[in-house]
């Protein structure tokens, strides 16, 4: 068993319906049968500054905001999150499960809508305190796949009005799929993709796996 202080940030990335809420809830059930423990939390979001910001992204017309100043949202939004409630996590040896982080802005206004993935960066570095996340687990799903079931998703807790995304368009989600496959192969070590098409018991037995050989040997 690990003790306190070998706490793990892991993020959960996808596109939409990839199903990382889901998986989220399953891993944090998992580690706290084993005395860890847990925070759950997702972005944009996971603190009272975070979550106000968030109403702003993901509501209203798709082009409500023009790229960058969507980014410089998006990294406020992380600031925020990070010195309010990651960090304090980590620090006190909770492990931290978060649904979407950085690598969803590259995607989604890197890849996605054109912003320069070194301004992304620099970005990134500025805001992060350091910490990159220890594990990433990559949901891949097909496009049409993932924004039918996103389509569901008010019956899950989702509110229906934060679809603003979703709306963008299937060429949009086409380029996020890819860049979320660019930004995986390029750190092997951190990110882990998997087939999010099978069924959510298959999914999490291979994240539980993982987990297992990595941290809880």
């Amino acid at each position: 068993m690990i003790g306190p202080g070998a706490a793990k940030f892991i993020t959960f990335e996808g596109g939409e319906g990839a199903g990382k809420t889901t998986q989220i809830r399953r891993l944090s059930a998992y580690l706290e049968a084993l005395g860890q423990a847990v925070l759950q939390t997702r972005e944009p979001g996971g603190s009272p500054g975070a979550e106000c910001i968030r109403t702003l992204l993901v509501e209203g017309e798709p082009d409500r905001w023009d790229a960058e100043t969507e980014a410089l949202l998006h990294f406020a939004a992380r600031r925020d999150h990070l010195v309010k409630t990651i960090v304090p996590a980590l620090k006190a040896g909770t492990w931290v499960l978060c649904d979407r982080f950085a690598d969803s802005t590259i995607a989604y206004q890197g890849y996605g809508h054109g912003v320069p993935l070194e301004g992304l960066e620099q970005l990134y570095a500025l805001v992060r305190e350091g910490r990159r996340p220890d594990l990433t687990f990559m949901l891949d799903l097909a496009v049409e796949a993932g924004l039918s079931r996103a389509g569901t998703r008010s019956a899950d807790g989702v509110a229906p009005q934060e679809d603003r995304y979703e709306r963008m368009g299937e060429a949009f989600h086409g380029r996020l799929r890819a860049g979320f496959l660019e930004i995986a192969a390029s750190e092997p070590e951190r990110c882990v993709v998997l087939d999010a098409a099978r069924d959510e018991d298959t999914v999490f037995t291979e994240i539980m796996g993982i987990i297992e050989d990595r941290f809880l040997k």
